[in-house]
């Protein structure tokens, strides 16, 4: 809880972009000993934290990694909103809630994914982020299928001794041209990207242009990452 409350609270400020010494002033701390709650060296007191909170207008179960969402909205799957495009008539799924519940994390999620290309629709960076997109459904849909012995392997045109390591290696190669576009690398696929001023992004600004979507965004990274491990 402490390495999340760090990072949240530091991710805040520079997304305040105020710096340490005026956020320790206004917070009523020394600058040292924001810097050491911002590294995770000390542990503050409940008072601090909601007076962190009421800073910049979030929640302490934000703030404490309790909530993706800054209002500390918890989870709830019928208030995730349904994308139309993949919805029943009537804008419900189907099927039991944990499968809702992450289909609609998903949905939304590429709604924000999709609709921050628009605003730079680089062609060829389109074409390398769906390409990895389609791979990940194909190579989920395969392992789905191909665990019946009886569907037909003939569905499929790539050996089965070969299709998921080849999916793989495709998928990092798309991943990878992706990363090399971002960063304005002449890798032979368009014009290189020079300006990305229009993927800037807070967590604050999400939250305000998609008011729908942004909580499943927030949910799906903060899920992704305890699945990562890397916290």
């Amino acid at each position: 809880m402490a390495t999340q409350f760090s990072r949240i609270i530091t991710l805040l400020r520079k997304e305040r972009g105020v710096t340490q010494k005026q956020a320790a002033e206004e917070l009523g701390v020394s600058q040292a000993l924001l810097s050491h709650y911002e590294k995770g060296i000390r542990e503050c007191g409940l008072e601090f934290v909601v007076r962190v909170a009421n800073y910049y207008d979030v929640s302490c179960d934000y703030l404490l990694g309790r909530s993706a969402d800054r209002s500390g909205l918890t989870l709830n799957v019928d208030d995730i909103p349904a994308p139309d495009a993949t919805a029943n008539k009537d804008g419900h799924f189907r099927g039991s809630v944990l499968p809702t519940l992450n289909r609609k994390l998903v949905s939304n999620s590429l709604n924000i994914l999709y609709d921050k290309l628009s605003a730079n629709p680089d062609r060829a960076l389109v074409s390398e982020m769906s390409a990895f997109l389609m791979l990940a459904v194909y190579r989920m849909f395969r392992l789905l299928y191909s665990s019946a012995p009886k569907n037909a392997v003939s569905m499929f045109s790539v050996p089965g001794s070969l299709w998921n390591g080849y999916a793989c290696g495709a998928m990092d190669k798309a991943a990878a041209n992706v990363n090399a576009i971002l960063k304005g690398d002449d890798i032979g696929l368009g014009t290189p990207m020079k300006d990305t001023s229009a993927f800037a992004m807070t967590t604050e600004n999400l939250s305000k242009d998609y008011p729908l979507y942004a909580t499943s965004l927030l949910n799906l990274i903060k899920t992704s990452e305890e699945r990562i491990g890397g916290a």
